[in-house]
């Protein structure tokens, strides 16, 4: 098992070569303040909170038309060209053709059904990344008028009105609901999102027998002893993204990119 990993991890990081990863970021983005957060999985089974340092998030997730104009550039990522290890065979199967987007995906409807790998490798060409759970989680506390709405009733129960939506319904353009306090546009009521360190959410035997202190760095025992368990909509989300690999896809999972802050001025 862990010759696969080395040996997938190496084909990444050649793919990822042929991206340009100095690229200066050319993504709209917000600043994230960063400061304590109260966080629904701690790193610390002692404490509640963390620390997310000052980041940029990007206002929108990524469209289809900005994942199509990626794929067209880079041919190792067009669907029936990415190796099968790093994409499902769901992998933008709702476009007309790997290059054409059809009436399935309109261009500005997030880009869905793209792996955690697609996702990071489009990230890292605009000289980004994908935000960690907690600079996510961070930024998708706000709404419209606090920095921290979790504790809202009116907050909660407008997002599990969201969650108990028909998976079938057509997906809004990016950016069609206000904004929340930060200028950050759909952390929730459009799509799920991939985060960098999804595959440390939660911790099975089978990780910590592998010994390998990555998969367990993220949160170790604190995820299973999860704060806040009144925040269903979060929850769900922990619950989605820790029960996926990197090659998956889905419908309705996509992504948008982050950035250190000191990487960009924009």
């Amino acid at each position: 098992m862990r010759i696969a990993n080395v040996l997938s991890g190496t084909l990444f990081a050649l793919l990822v070569t042929s991206v340009d990863v100095n690229a200066r970021p050319s993504i709209s983005t917000a600043i994230l303040p960063g400061g304590v957060l109260r966080t629904v999985l701690p790193t610390d089974i002692r404490r509640s909170d963390v620390t997310v340092p000052k980041f940029r998030l990007a206002r929108r997730p990524v469209t289809n038309a900005e994942f199509l104009a990626f794929v067209r550039k880079h041919a190792d990522w067009r669907r029936g060209s990415a190796p099968e290890i790093f994409v499902d065979h769901g992998y933008v199967q709702h476009w007309r053709s790997a290059l054409q987007l059809g009436p399935g995906a309109k261009p500005n409807q997030p880009v869905t059904q793209v792996s955690w790998f697609a996702a990071q490798a489009y990230c890292e060409g605009q000289g980004m990344r994908l935000p960690t759970w907690h600079e996510w989680e961070f930024a998708a506390a706000a709404d419209e008028h606090a920095r921290d709405a979790r504790d809202n009733p009116a907050w909660r129960e407008k997002l599990l009105g969201w969650y108990s939506r028909p998976t079938d319904v057509t997906l809004r353009s990016v950016g069609m609901q206000a904004p929340n306090v930060y200028g950050v546009y759909d952390l929730h009521g459009l799509v799920w999102e991939w985060v960098e360190d999804f595959s440390a959410l939660m911790v099975s035997a089978d990780n910590r027998e592998q010994g390998d202190p990555d998969l367990a760095k993220f949160c170790g025992a604190g995820a299973l002893s999860v704060n806040d368990r009144e925040n269903y909509a979060v929850l769900m989300r922990v619950a989605l993204l820790s029960s996926l690999q990197a090659k998956y896809t889905t419908r309705n999972l996509g992504f948008r990119c982050a950035v250190d802050l000191q990487k960009t001025s924009k």
